[in-house]
């Protein structure tokens, strides 16, 4: 894409998406720009520590209930599972084996922004599940949204989003965001989404900024993406990773700290910044939910709860949405 601002010119919206940031005040990147190859590595990583509780818990949840959510998303002529930010596809394919085995007709779209997940996803299903037909989209949501608004077929589609990805958004983007599914979903189709639900807040500091150093190197890491594909010269190892948590809105957001004053060439898009020292820059959020608030967002966008599981420790919560 080309897109002008101020005279400036992108090539591609990361371009204009990091120059805008970077130019605000406060400084902002979006963690969407997290996920190149050793982002995707990283984040491997970080579902497997022990303090990052997510991953666990909605596994707990789909290895639990594989027969009862298999059995609502099935149609009469099978069914199109349409996955927002797929990743590993760790969890997912505990339902995709259920699916197979039991000669359910389905037909997998996992998308995500880094084509990197989307090849290793692909040949890994490839191999385990040969027989599962699998179409991949690399592209943002918007992107995909869009074209799953003027698909032609009959058939039900489910729309799945896990890990609590929607937690990336405020309430006023989350809305915006499940309107834009509400207005490509047919009577018929569902909308599974996972929610992190509020809890003790050492717990939830504890998974954004664990003992091994993981989740640093991961927000750091978009610094060293900024480098390498900028041609910048961040100093990432004069920032602090500095998670915080409000249990009063739930919210828990990522920032990355300055700790020198910085000049920063970002040749590539003809910049040039200037941080001081223990500025921030405001890198994710994560939003924490309980019911009342889901359901909120739920009515604010044209949908409603149809059903809901939870782990055994009731740390996150799988909605199942349909139209109003």
């Amino acid at each position: 894409m080309k897109t002008k601002k101020t005279g400036q010119q992108f090539d591609t919206t990361f371009h204009k998406e990091i120059y805008e940031g970077l130019t605000a005040f406060p400084k902002y990147i979006s963690s969407k720009w997290f996920y190149d190859k050793e982002g995707d590595h990283l984040f491997q990583q970080i579902m497997h520590l022990p303090e990052y509780y997510l991953t666990g818990c909605e596994y707990e949840i789909l290895d639990t209930h594989t027969n009862e959510i298999a059995s609502l998303f099935s149609g009469k002529d099978g069914f199109e599972l349409v996955e927002l930010g797929a990743g590993d596809g760790k969890k997912t394919k505990v339902l995709l084996n259920h699916l197979v085995a039991k000669n359910i007709p389905v037909t997998y779209k996992p998308i995500d922004i880094s084509q990197n997940a989307l090849d290793n996803l692909e040949q890994d299903l490839q191999i385990s599940l040969p027989d599962l037909q699998v179409v991949t989209q690399q592209g943002t949501y918007f992107e995909v949204l869009e074209k799953l608004c003027k698909r032609s077929g009959q058939k039900k589609t489910v729309i799945m989003v896990l890990g609590s990805n929607i937690g990336n958004l405020n309430h006023e983007h989350a809305v915006s965001f499940l309107s834009d599914i509400q207005k490509c979903m047919t009577a018929d189709d569902l909308l599974f989404m996972g929610f992190d639900r509020k809890k003790d807040p050492t717990v939830i500091l504890n998974a954004y900024n664990d003992s091994q150093g993981v989740t640093e190197a991961f927000n750091k890491n978009v610094l060293k993406r900024i480098n390498k594909s900028l041609d910048a010269n961040f100093d990432c190892e004069a920032f602090k990773h500095w998670p915080t948590y409000d249990p009063e809105t739930g919210t828990t957001k990522s920032f990355l700290v300055s700790t020198k004053a910085q000049k920063v060439n970002l040749n590539k898009l003809n910049l040039e910044i200037n941080l001081s020292p223990w500025e921030s820059i405001h890198t994710e959020i994560s939003q924490k939910y309980d019911d009342h608030i889901v359901d909120w967002l739920a009515r604010q966008s044209g949908l409603r709860v149809i059903q809901q599981f939870e782990d055994s420790k009731r740390y996150f919560t799988d909605y199942v949405f349909k139209k109003l």
